[in-house]
């Protein structure tokens, strides 16, 4: 698009600076007592005529070593060589314009000999071969560079993609190792709620499947994965938890990272629920603030610790370590996440996104 727009905004001033050329020679015709100005504006015309075929045919032969625009020596080198093309073709073509024309007028047209002629337009033509050839170098330059920079970018999302593909699949196992460690801990002690787990396993995977090579689904579908493992958990700790939903309906159709909710969750199920013996209270909420969607999962139980260990105690677990790459793969700076530590006790899992239905 941008080689398209070049063209485009180079031809437009090349007719602009004929323009401006038979303007000026009919204002000097006119200022010498002349009133033919057909004569000016043939002069000027036929030099542009001649200097537009000059240049089709110096990139219609030259177009093809483009490429070595970025060795100047070279790519100078082989312009250089169309340039006794114009000495020797400008002055027959654009002067043999001029000729015919005023032949068919019934006149003459007169110039000074013909060695001072070539000698003076093939000056003049060098200078304008040069202004071009410099002109074409830049934009080549200015189109290499862009092609340059669409192909890092192309690189930078290819590599992007991979990294989030990795890091979805790294968690996706992870999801499904935990739920059937949890339907495993049941299946001797309870077989019927053992058998609802593995229904609800299944529903969650059917779930997972859908967005499978996905890197972002609505919130709506996010809720829906998160429902379907809230429900496997809640289903073997049923009389330990309690969870409480908040969710603004207003922001269903925003885009979230897939699966981005469910292991902060399964923190809170993992090193909160299963340690302690006294109910434990999950919020779950979402809704708009400061013009950025806010996602929050709290309890009233967990603890924070300072150790630098990687845990999901300390904040830098395999989980939430997934989740920040991700989250600065997908939005850079535009997304947030932050853990709380709640007083008396309970810890806050926080995210700030972007909201682009």
């Amino acid at each position: 698009m941008f080689k398209k727009r070049s063209h485009i905004a180079l031809a437009i001033a090349w007719v602009l600076f004929w323009l401006l050329m038979n303007i000026t020679a009919v204002q000097d015709h006119l200022h010498d007592g002349n009133h033919d100005i057909w004569k000016p504006i043939l002069w000027e015309t036929s030099s542009a005529v001649t200097a537009t075929l000059l240049l089709l045919a110096q990139r219609y032969f030259t177009s093809k070593y483009d490429a070595l625009v970025v060795q100047p020596l070279r790519w100078f080198g082989l312009q250089l060589l169309c340039l006794p093309v114009y000495w020797a073709a400008f002055v027959p073509v654009a002067f043999g314009i001029r000729h015919t024309v005023y032949a068919m007028a019934g006149q003459v047209y007169r110039h000074t000999p013909w060695p001072e002629t070539f000698l003076y337009e093939d000056i003049k033509i060098t200078v304008f071969f040069s202004i071009f050839t410099a002109i074409t170098f830049g934009v080549l330059s200015y189109h290499a560079m862009q092609d340059e920079k669409l192909r890092a970018e192309r690189m930078n999302n290819s590599l992007r993609e991979a990294q989030l593909l990795r890091l979805t699949q790294q968690m996706q196992p992870h999801f499904l190792f935990n739920a059937l460690n949890t339907i495993s801990s049941l299946m001797h002690s309870d077989v019927a709620r053992a058998d609802a787990m593995l229904i609800q396993l299944a529903d969650v995977l059917r779930a997972t499947l859908d967005v499978s090579e996905q890197h972002q689904v609505t919130l709506e579908m996010e809720l829906r994965l998160l429902r379907g493992y809230a429900a496997l958990m809640s289903e073997r700790f049923s009389d330990r938890v309690r969870i409480d939903w908040h969710i603004d309906d207003a922001l269903l159709d925003c885009q979230v990272p897939v699966m981005s909710m469910q292991p902060l969750l399964e923190n809170i199920f993992k090193h909160t629920v299963e340690r302690r013996r006294q109910a434990t209270a999950i919020t779950i909420s979402v809704s708009r603030d400061r013009g950025v969607m806010l996602l929050r999962l709290e309890d009233d139980g967990g603890t924070l610790t300072n150790s630098a260990t990687p845990s999901p105690t300390s904040g830098n677990g395999i989980g939430v370590r997934n989740l920040r790459e991700r989250l600065a793969a997908l939005y850079g700076a535009g997304a947030s996440f932050d853990l709380i530590q709640l007083s008396p006790a309970g810890v806050r899992a926080e995210m700030r996104l972007p909201c682009a239905s």
